[in-house]
């Protein structure tokens, strides 16, 4: 009898070879501050966090008023990290966001300015109202973390997180992303409007704060050591082979999906593996689950996939056909 328990003892200790108790304690202290001023956004703070870790990039997509912008500069002020706000309009220019190179009068040699864009969290408000040669801007520095300007390319310090808004319904104005950059987003969280309960209570927060600013009330919890740290557990998270081929199986089925026009890429597989190793973190676990893989495909998959101009048509959403192809593969057990 003792013969056969030792084995699964063994096991227990190597399920736990990742400490993961001061991530989860984090996650949760971060989450509490967060909730002193935000209400009702659980889901959306979790992907912040999530993506945090991940080390990608977050699309916020909702309506005006719904506390997109609030919620990602206090997301940014629980972090001990440094924060621009760059305002996308439609006559902004690429060196109004990476910076320019300007005229020393002294030595007469030219010296790079750095744009808002140098930061550790840049918070891109209205990003669609920016024209094609501003987006382009950001392509190289969403994926390698670095500028080239001039001939010189300067390196980004991590921790290097880009948060955009954008609103769906006003499009007068506004120019669609191109695919190339949806896809350079880990997430495209869609916020909705709060439920009646939720608006109650934001009301009578709103009132218990008595004109004192949202940012007054909340304490930095973690700094870039830490996050350097932490992110370097959630890489560390143990993978199964069949949980590999489950992520590889979802993302395939998009690719000839009846009802879809454009399928998942590659991208899309690692984004969707390196979501389910942090969410797979915050829950204090060291392997990934099936449940993780769920949580983490449709906010990976929902701006990545493209309907068809039918299915559209008939006001079908891109999460149902996620939906779809979940249930199409069978869960590893």
């Amino acid at each position: 009898m003792d013969e056969q328990i030792t084995p699964q003892q063994d096991n227990l200790e190597f399920n736990n070879r990742i400490p993961l108790e001061d991530l989860k304690n984090a996650v949760e202290q971060i989450k509490a501050e967060l909730q002193k001023v935000i209400v009702g956004q659980d889901q959306f703070v979790e992907l912040l966090i999530v993506a945090l870790l991940a080390d990608g990039h977050a699309l916020i997509e909702g309506v005006p008023g719904i506390a997109k912008t609030v919620t990602a500069k206090l997301f940014a002020k629980v972090l001990k990290t440094d924060f621009n706000r760059i305002q996308f309009t439609p006559d902004l220019m690429p060196s109004d966001v990476l910076g320019t190179s300007v005229l020393n009068m002294k030595t007469s040699d030219f010296e790079f300015k750095k744009g808002p864009i140098f930061s550790n969290i840049v918070l891109i408000d209205e990003i669609n109202r920016a024209p094609a040669k501003t987006q382009a801007a950001l392509f190289e520095t969403m994926e390698e973390r670095q500028a080239s300007i001039d001939g010189t390319t300067y390196k980004f310090e991590a921790p290097f997180m880009v948060l955009a808004t954008q609103n769906p319904i006003e499009q007068e104005g506004t120019y669609a992303l191109p695919e190339a950059q949806l896809d350079r987003f880990l997430f495209k969280i869609k916020v909705d409007y709060p439920s009646l309960e939720e608006e109650i209570k934001i009301l009578d927060t709103h009132h218990q704060r008595q004109g004192k600013q949202p940012q007054t009330l909340i304490s930095p919890i973690l700094d870039a050591e830490q996050l350097a740290v932490f992110k370097e557990k959630t890489q560390a998270i143990l993978v199964e082979e069949k949980i590999i081929k489950y992520i590889a199986e979802l993302v395939s089925k998009t690719r000839n999906h009846p009802h879809l026009y454009l399928g998942g890429s590659p991208r899309a597989s690692i984004a969707i593996l390196n979501t389910a190793k942090a969410f797979a973190a915050i829950s204090g676990r060291d392997f990934v689950i099936p449940e993780d893989v769920k949580k983490a495909i449709a906010p990976v998959l929902n701006h990545r996939i493209i309907l068809t101009p039918e299915r559209e048509m008939e006001g079908m959403t891109t999460e149902q056909v996620i939906d779809m192809v979940v249930q199409s593969v069978e869960v590893p057990r």
